[in-house]
């Protein structure tokens, strides 16, 4: 048997569909025995876990890991389990192991490392356990070798969706995941793409899935979406994709064909590419039911968008936000603040074309981030390799600094200025609070407007610092709202 493990994410009126190891169940399906073990909706893991292999043959763990909180709740259960079963094998995949393989090994209790796309990985690695083949045959793997030290196989070369068998819902509870959200009552999630073709030097999913972009034919979209709709009652849809549209003939055929499905449903776009597309396409897109698409607009400098080789400008962020309104579509602009070439210049050009979109477009929805740098193939952006000091071990990821980190609460980067941090936190409060996100199902219409009358002498007269009236008033919002109760 093998289990495959989804740790800890989320709390369970949050959980979603475990895209990650129901795409490995898929590959299973039919040919291995194996059981999902979902943390986010299971209260006693370790011990299903346990029983699991007291009562079957268990050849393998694997566990599906992004940072942050997922790794913390991975890397306990792990650790818990090869103490108290130390024959069962463990293999980390996902996000976390593919950018920090070397740092996942060093920890005791993991044997194995799966980077990037992991189906083919987990069949193979699966014949090399049963002496079929030897692991360094093994594309995509890295392990211990026979002195204990890390070894990485050559990378795998990705495949598109179409090459793997749909994910076997029947193997897990699905309507326990179809959860509330500002899209519908039941909102379903699906990966339609793996990959990203474009050349950010920031950006970690290069390391981890490499620079091309695999798309699943509409056909099959669709299909698995009726599927959703008819088996369990799904009313809308969050699509995972680094970028749901890319080319405009496929994102046409792809909005006409969803448009009877009557979903409606969020995605990623990118600026440069959406900014082409016809108005008939814009227009197919929103009837199809896309009521809010996420835009990486990153920063408000085009000298700092060029370094990043974002390709794309300021200006077609200022025209997105123009056209979703013409179409409307709420655009979610997220903002990478604090770069390593020039912080505090980025910062006030940035916080200048917010202000410019909000003009434009008020409901859209502006998220702020601090740049964090993450391993890349290449040359690091802002040339911050050697600038910072990494954890060699999943332990110390787990630290209050480095969870920090990677959830990017507190950055702590050695380029930027503490007057500079406080001033993109207090923007990003005065911001917030002007124009409070419509996604937050919990909050009242008084909440909201409270927030928004306290903060809009601030936004108005561009003042920003020390917004300790915000702050006091958010948490007596929170206080005041409803206990959350699991369902």
């Amino acid at each position: 048997m093998i289990i495959l493990f989804h740790p800890r994410a989320t709390g369970q009126r949050s959980c979603r569909l475990p895209l990650s190891v129901l795409a490995l169940a898929a590959v299973l399906e039919g040919r291995e025995e194996y059981e999902i073990v979902d943390q986010n909706i299971e209260d006693k893991p370790v011990e299903k876990i346990l029983k699991l292999i007291d009562t079957h043959e268990v050849e393998l763990l694997g566990v599906s890991v992004m940072p942050g909180p997922q790794m913390a709740a991975g890397m306990e259960v792990s650790r818990e389990i090869r103490q108290l079963r130390p024959h069962v094998k463990i293999v980390w995949g996902g996000y976390f192991p593919s950018i920090y393989p070397d740092a996942a090994l060093n920890a005791k209790y993991i044997d194995f490392v799966v980077r990037g796309q992991g189906e083919d990985t987990l069949l193979e690695l699966l014949d090399a356990l049963r002496g079929r083949r030897s692991l360094d045959s093994i594309l995509g793997l890295s392990y211990k070798d026979a002195f204990g030290l890390p070894r990485s196989n050559r990378e795998r070369p990705m495949k598109g969706p179409d090459n793997f068998p749909w994910s076997p819902f029947l193997r897990v509870p699905v309507k326990d995941y179809l959860r509330p959200s500002f899209f519908g009552k039941r909102t379903a999630v699906h990966h339609a793409s793996i990959g990203c073709p474009f050349n950010c030097s920031f950006c970690g999913v290069h390391a981890a899935y490499g620079r091309d972009e695999k798309m699943e034919s509409p056909q099959r979209t669709v299909a698995i979406l009726k599927h959703l709709i008819s088996e369990y009652g799904a009313d809308s849809v969050q699509f995972y994709d680094m970028n749901f549209f890319l080319r405009e003939d496929h994102a046409k055929e792809l909005a006409e064909r969803l448009a009877p499905l009557k979903l409606r449903w969020w995605c990623e776009g990118r600026v440069d590419v959406m900014s082409r597309y016809s108005d008939a396409t814009m227009t197919a897109i929103r009837k199809a039911g896309c009521a809010m698409i996420f835009f990486g607009a990153e920063s408000g400098s085009d000298r700092t968008l060029k370094e990043m080789q974002k390709g794309i400008t300021t200006e077609q962020t200022l025209a997105m936000a123009h056209r979703a309104r013409e179409f409307d579509i709420i655009p979610e602009f997220s903002f990478v603040l604090g770069t390593p070439t020039d912080p505090e210049g980025d910062t006030r050009e940035t916080l200048r074309i917010i202000r410019k979109i909000k003009r434009i477009n008020p409901v859209s929805e502006i998220i702020i981030h601090h740049y964090t740098p993450t391993p890349q193939p290449g040359k690091e952006y802002g040339e911050a390799e050697g600038k910072m000091s990494f954890p060699d071990n999943p332990t110390d990821w787990t630290s209050k600094r480095w969870m920090e980190f990677t959830q990017r609460i507190n950055t702590r980067t050695p380029w930027m200025k503490r007057k500079t941090k406080k001033l993109i936190d207090n923007f990003e409060i005065v911001v917030n609070s002007r124009w409070p996100t419509v996604q937050d199902l919990e909050a009242s219409r008084w909440s909201r407007m409270l927030l928004q009358v306290l903060s809009a002498w601030r936004y108005t007269m561009h003042v920003y610092r020390y917004p300790l009236e915000l702050r006091i008033a958010d948490k007596f919002i929170q206080l005041r709202k409803p206990k959350r109760v699991s369902l």
